[in-house]
């Protein structure tokens, strides 16, 4: 099969059976699939764990179509978990691990789900959610620690339940698992995802951008109930029969640093702020990390500044592959390409997908002109669970919306221009915020950067930068005249900077993209 072929797949098909049972049959059941600190699992023990699973959610009357709330952590009880549910029929729905009681809470009641399956750590932000509030919620699992008589325990329930379970008779079109956006504007939707989405995105992108192979061993910074994070260390890996690296812990960079020099990954995957962060980490003793296993650097959830790809290269001779995808599409859909690489932007459409820019009027815009980004793609979602509204405004027919500004060149690479409603528009003349940003990394002592518009006293919008320096660095009124200086030596006047912030931080969803808009409520008025 060729890269843009079409992916056929049976009408009665259930992705446990893909990514799990085959495995098995293929020889691999010794073969280590998943790696989490000194843990291993087979692909034997992984198979057994899923039925486990499976049959303890039947003992607690979990029914095909129903939703298992997933609120895990990165460990190997999370691919149980998820593809236990699956084999069964229900319908995993696997969320933020970073989030608050209002939150789950709301999830909870939205998804209706009767079971969730909880890492002893997160357990008290379910507790902290007053009583008689969840109208659906039915059974606790807790995996690890101690528990209290009104929950099951993990362990417990694998125990008393089979190794051995037949697979639902599902529909490839049938729901598989939803993922809950990461409510970078606003409050979370859920997507629905099907059966086939999963192969799908690892035929596309895993098989046919990144060339995986079991030989590959995958790391992901960005975590598993994140759209990329799911695909970069749990199905990726398990489509090819290649080995995941898991790490339940945040991703500080000295944390990173270790579990690449003691797993080797071959395949790295980040973002752009954990990129500049792993950069803004000192050496140790005067030897610096070795990140000589990794093959390809992979970067999505924000574009990819040219300089930090430049940067990461000459310091660990790793090459980042910058691409684009969304929890709608569900992975990528626009990337990089090993041996086609243009830093700066997010690649060529993949194989398979199409994408085209356009504008108001829905008519394609020329060469170089700033549109709206719409992609065409069998990953993505069917619907918003319960936003009928919502759904309609972002899926067109065969085409999603994908609330992203574009551009192309003439070699049909694609160049982020923002999100829609993070667009400037400064003397009549539309300004792109990456645009600037780009520029502003350029220079030694930032590490980061965030543009968006504030009124002059006139009214009118101008850009503000907003700038965390790297180590060692401090915001002076020299250094903010050499970045305003900067901007202004390499494009036009209208685009120059009027204001500059430094910031010891970014305000970030849990996944890693930037939130423009609290920049906005807490910088709205000049001094």
């Amino acid at each position: 099969m060729t890269a843009g072929d079409p992916i056929l797949l049976p009408d009665q098909f259930n992705a446990a059976e893909y990514f799990i049972d085959r495995h098995l049959a293929e020889g691999r059941g010794e073969k280590v699939a998943i790696e989490c600190a000194d843990l291993r699992v087979t692909y034997r023990q992984l198979h057994e764990h899923v039925n486990r699973v499976g049959n303890g959610l039947r003992q607690l009357e979990v029914c095909i179509e129903e939703r298992v709330f997933l609120l895990l952590l990165d460990t190997p009880e999370f691919a149980a978990s998820f593809f236990g549910a699956i084999k069964i029929g229900a319908v995993p729905v696997p969320v933020n691990t970073l989030l608050k009681p209002a939150d789950y809470e709301y999830m909870l009641n939205n998804s209706r789900a009767r079971v969730a399956i909880v890492s002893d750590s997160l357990y008290p932000q379910l507790q902290a959610i007053p009583n008689g509030r969840l109208r659906f919620l039915k059974h606790v699992i807790v995996v690890g620690g101690e528990v209290p008589s009104d929950t099951h325990l993990f362990s417990e329930l694998m125990d008393r339940s089979s190794p051995e379970l037949d697979p639902e008779l599902t529909s490839k079109d049938d729901a598989a698992f939803w993922l809950y956006s990461s409510g970078s504007t606003g409050f979370p939707k859920a997507c629905v995802h099907l059966q086939h989405d999963m192969v799908v995105c690892a035929e596309r992108y895993a098989k046919a951008i990144l060339q995986m192979t079991e030989r590959d061993r995958c790391f992901s910074v960005a975590k598993l109930f994140f759209a990329y994070g799911l695909g970069n260390a749990l199905y990726f890996p398990l489509a090819v029969g290649g080995t995941s690296i898991l790490c339940p812990g945040p991703p500080k960079p000295q944390q990173v640093f270790h579990v690449i020099e003691r797993h080797r990954p071959t395949i790295f995957f980040s973002v752009p702020s954990n990129y500049a962060a792993l950069l803004a980490h000192p050496r140790e003793h005067d030897k610096d990390f070795d990140l000589s296993s990794v093959r390809h650097g992979v970067s999505a959830g924000e574009a990819l500044p040219a300089a930090i790809f430049y940067r990461f290269k000459e310091r660990f001779g790793v090459e980042i592959l910058d691409a684009i995808g969304s929890t709608e599409v569900l992975h990528m859909f626009i990337a990089n390409r090993p041996g086609a690489i243009r830093p700066g932007s997010s690649g060529q459409v993949i194989p398979g997908y199409e994408a085209r820019i356009v504008d108001e009027s829905n008519q394609a815009v020329g060469t170089g002109e700033i549109g709206n980004l719409l992609v065409k793609a069998d990953s993505t979602c069917a619907l918003y669970w319960n936003q009928h509204d919502k759904t309609k405004e972002t899926i067109e027919g065969q085409w999603i919306r994908t609330g992203d500004k574009y551009h192309q060149d003439e070699d049909d690479y694609f160049w982020y221009a923002g999100r829609s409603d993070d667009m400037l528009k400064v003397s009549g003349v539309w300004v792109s915020p990456i645009e600037i940003e780009n520029l502003l990394i350029e220079h030694p002592a930032v590490q980061e950067a965030a543009v968006i518009g504030r009124k002059d006293r006139d009214e009118l919008i101008k850009p503000l930068a907003c700038v965390v320096l790297r180590n060692g660095a401090t915001g002076t009124p020299e250094l903010e005249g050499e970045l305003k200086n900067l901007v202004t030596s390499r494009l036009p006047v209208f685009k120059r900077l009027r204001w500059i912030e430094f910031l010891p931080e970014l305000p970030k969803t849990a996944t890693g993209k930037l939130q423009r808009f609290k920049l906005r409520q807490q910088l709205s008025e000049p001094d």
